[in-house]
């Protein structure tokens, strides 16, 4: 019995001694709500009925888990889900970050130095006229010439796909970015158990591969006025074997001036696609006053496109956010958009009501 119970102990041992050791993570769970009806006035094309009144919005779900080790390391992870139509199987953001006083470290899918420290000029609506459009009000299947598909002008051109990316501290108010991503086609060598495994080169057109993102900012204040500045490039090499068909290169400049509770600035950003002579060029121009819980603002886009169905935007914003608890916003909004292409000239109008709720 004596033997049996002793034996009994040192198997005991053997399997706390194997257990795996788990980091004390502070665990967080959060993400947003953005919900808006619209009231939509847009040419159609023929054989399309748009909905005057609709309901559109867009959510997210955010997990993530950090700690700080006792040498000063800070350690985490954060994933971001799409719960909407479409999208509620596709996990938008997975990564892993390092951090210290010596900057930060991105592993994993989520944007690069390009987005992460580019500059935006000030919107009615973040959501509708911001840096990355979130939502939509007309109709992008049959409406306005070619169908606006969203007028952002995110520098992101290699989306999600898996990236290293290293941020540096902020010294003096200067930060700087640099990003490489080594397939951005992110077709991997999966097998049939979904082992991930590396990437294969493509020479499908307008599908690029190796890409390297750099980037600059700066946030300082001079006498009465806030500055926020910064610069960004971006090359992604193109192995495609077609003549017409290029590395593609996004640069981006910013400017954003604040002034007691009013705010103005400027965004330009160029982006060569694939194709060539195909440039993306867009200008946007906003300005902001905020007073208590209001925000007030107008922004103005133009994006021209040299493809071969060459087209250009203009885009009108003007609205209102109401604050009205924290993470929580009641926000209005009138837009007016304009498209000019080879073949159309039509114009669409829309009010755009809703909240967001961040959690």
């Amino acid at each position: 019995m004596k033997k049996l119970l002793l034996a009994s102990v040192a198997v005991s041992g053997l399997a706390l001694a194997s257990a795996p050791a788990y980091a004390d993570i502070d665990l967080d769970v959060g993400g947003y709500f953005k919900g808006y009806g619209v009231f939509v006035d847009q040419d159609e094309t023929a054989g399309t009925s748009v909905n005057d009144f609709d309901i559109i919005r867009d959510t997210e779900l955010h997990i993530s888990g950090e700690t700080t080790l006792d040498n000063g390391l800070t350690v985490g992870a954060h994933f971001e889900l799409d719960v909407d139509g479409a999208d509620n199987t596709a996990t938008d953001e997975s990564y892993a970050y390092f951090s210290g006083n010596w900057g930060r470290v991105n592993v994993g899918a989520e944007d690069g130095a390009g987005y992460l420290l580019q500059v935006a000029a000030p919107s009615a609506d973040s959501n509708v006229d911001g840096i990355r459009q979130y939502v939509q009000p007309f109709n992008a299947t049959g409406n306005i010439g070619t169908g606006v598909q969203g007028l952002d002008y995110d520098m992101d051109p290699t989306g999600k796909d898996d990236k290293l990316t290293y941020l540096s501290p902020i010294v003096n108010g200067f930060q700087a970015g640099v990003t490489y991503t080594p397939d951005s086609n992110a077709t991997t060598g999966g097998a049939a158990d979904d082992l991930e495994g590396a990437g294969t080169e493509t020479t499908t057109d307008g599908v690029g591969d190796e890409a390297y993102e750099l980037a600059v900012r700066y946030e300082g204040q001079f006498d009465q006025v806030g500055v926020i500045a910064g610069a960004g490039f971006a090359h992604v090499e193109n192995n495609s074997a077609t003549a017409t068909q290029d590395d593609r290169d996004a640069w981006n400049v910013g400017l954003d001036l604040d002034v007691s509770a009013f705010g103005i600035g400027a965004a330009y950003m160029e982006d060569s696609t694939f194709v060539d002579n195909a440039d993306v060029e867009t200008l946007v121009v906003g300005g902001d006053y905020t007073t208590g819980p209001f925000k007030i603002g107008v922004s103005y886009l133009n994006q021209d496109s040299d493809a071969a169905a060459s087209s250009e935007y203009d885009r009108y914003t003007g609205g209102v956010v109401y604050e009205y608890g924290p993470g929580m916003s009641f926000r209005g909004s009138l837009q007016f958009t304009d498209v000019d292409n080879s073949t159309t000239d039509a114009d669409g109008t829309a009010v755009i009501l809703g909240t967001q709720v961040n959690f």
